[in-house]
């Protein structure tokens, strides 16, 4: 138990009816999970309002009510606290009830449209590698050191954040890489928590069905790096047309990192192949078992990140040399006829087009490129036709298949998709709605030394069909059709 008003410290309270000085138990946004003494807070979301479960919270036992508007009805026996935005409310509580945990470790967050989880997860891999104790927070996973938890969120919910923090300031933690999401930032999920570093990767057309034109998903993004500390570091891709945006008014320390144009981290491309790349990085070369362009920026933010947190740099260099790909992450295999599959993640217009450029990149002109790919429902349609656009111009054959449908119609999505395709792509395009057959005719269609590319869902374990997730891995699939049909 702890007092409620311990954990109203530093929230802006508009008004309260009953004490504050009562014992509670925990903290919960969902009243499906409140226990008796428990507080509840109410929020807005995109889906449900929880000012219209309070009730409900009351009756399973709540004794504290969080709102931005106070119910008609007031019971005597309930503490309600009214305050002007229960998101950050909500954020700060956490941090006040789980004692503050991010000020006991150093917490990097990691932003931007592609490379967030490939940059914190081998991030996370270089300092373990380093000899530290380490914490991730990703789409894919999080980490407490060796102990592994699901992941459901990008960026999960404050309490959620705070709750793995804590475990992890307990476990005696050092560093923490955080991928930070639009969608955690506009949630206020990141508030009340001390970031030491903040990487900006690049911004791209996503998110548009949330954030209602892209001048606010970028100035969402660039309010993450506007709230962090003097005392700690900005690095960001000066390549990117938004790189110097994000510097604008932050007042912590700024560092830039560059292929192109001028940076306080510089690196060149020397190799480029399918079996990873040979850099040039601060005048030392180093080879990576990393893949295309993308990646060499992404070494090249995690080799700044590791130098700014004052790793040395030779050793930087040395250990970047022995990371492992991510997950779902230009993850290939090279069946028994030297046909290669490649998952990737890839699920907005840039990513695809700079996996589709980099497998153009390092194959010869004899090689088919079979591209499967689809587009997420219930998300933002107007990159519909951009995907299908980039994968017919890139390819030599584009099968349009199932994303994630969730609720809408699997057809609708890709008859979406079609209008992208240019006329004399046509012949190119096959539509093909049932994901597994279209992976299976991916792989009839592959000759000898051909490249599969399977777009969209990369790490993930699930197909979501109207609100139900069902079994379904890309690579599993790809390797046992490629094995089914060369044996």
């Amino acid at each position: 138990m702890i007092i409620l008003k311990d954990i109203l410290h530093k929230v802006v309270i508009e008004a309260v009816q009953g004490s504050t000085e009562i014992a509670v138990g925990k903290i919960e946004f969902d009243s499906r999970k409140i226990e008796k003494k428990d507080v509840f807070v109410a929020i807005r979301g995109s889906v449900s309002d929880g000012h219209d479960y309070i009730q409900k919270a009351i009756e399973l036992g709540a004794v504290v009510i969080v709102c931005d508007t106070f119910p008609e009805n007031l019971e005597k026996e309930i503490t309600y606290i009214q305050v002007n935005d229960t998101n950050k409310a909500l954020a700060f509580m956490a941090a006040n009830y789980f004692g503050h945990p991010s000020e006991k470790l150093k917490l990097i967050g990691i932003t931007g449209t592609n490379g967030k989880t490939t940059i914190a997860s081998l991030l996370y891999q270089l300092f373990k590698k380093a000899g530290f104790k380490v914490g991730l927070i990703s789409t894919v996973k999080i980490l407490v050191d060796d102990i592994e938890y699901k992941a459901t969120h990008t960026t999960p919910d404050s309490i959620t954040i705070n709750h793995y923090l804590a475990e992890m300031r307990d476990a005696g933690v050092d560093y923490c890489f955080m991928e930070v999401s639009s969608h955690g930032i506009h949630q206020k999920r990141t508030e009340a928590l001390h970031f030491v570093g903040g990487v900006f990767t690049n911004l791209s057309h996503d998110h548009l069905d949330y954030h209602p034109t892209f001048a606010e998903y970028r100035n969402v993004k660039k309010s993450f790096f506007d709230n962090l500390p003097k005392d700690a570091f900005v690095l960001t891709n000066s390549d990117d047309k938004n790189g110097t945006v994000m510097l604008q008014n932050t007042v912590a320390n700024k560092r830039t990192y560059a292929l192109k144009s001028y940076a306080d981290y510089k690196a060149q491309i020397l190799e480029n192949q399918l079996a990873g790349l040979l850099l040039k990085i601060e005048g030392n070369e180093v080879w990576v078992k990393l893949i295309g362009t993308f990646n060499a920026y992404n070494v090249l933010a995690i080799y700044g990140t590791a130098v700014e947190l004052g790793m040395d740099s030779l050793e930087t260099l040395r250990l970047l040399s022995e990371l492992e790909s991510v997950s779902g992450r230009f993850q290939y295999i090279v069946s028994t006829t030297n046909i290669t599959a490649i998952v990737d993640y890839a699920h907005t217009p840039d990513a695809l087009e700079n996996v589709l450029k980099t497998t153009n990149d390092i194959r010869t002109k004899n090689e088919q490129l079979i591209t499967v790919v689809g587009c997420g429902g219930n998300r933002d349609k107007t990159k519909r036709p951009i995907m299908s656009s980039i994968a017919s111009e890139l390819s030599d054959k584009v099968i349009l298949t199932s994303d994630n449908p969730r609720n809408e119609n699997p057809d609708t999505i890709i008859k979406d998709m079609e209008v992208g395709v240019a006329a004399e792509n046509y012949k190119k395009v096959l539509a093909i709605t049932d994901r597994k057959q279209a992976i299976k005719t991916a792989c009839q269609l592959a000759q000898p030394n051909d490249i599969i590319l399977i777009a969209g869902k990369g790490h993930e374990t699930y197909q979501e069909i109207n609100g139900v997730r069902h079994d379904f891995d890309d690579m599993k699939i790809v390797k046992e059709i490629l094995e089914q049909l060369h044996k």
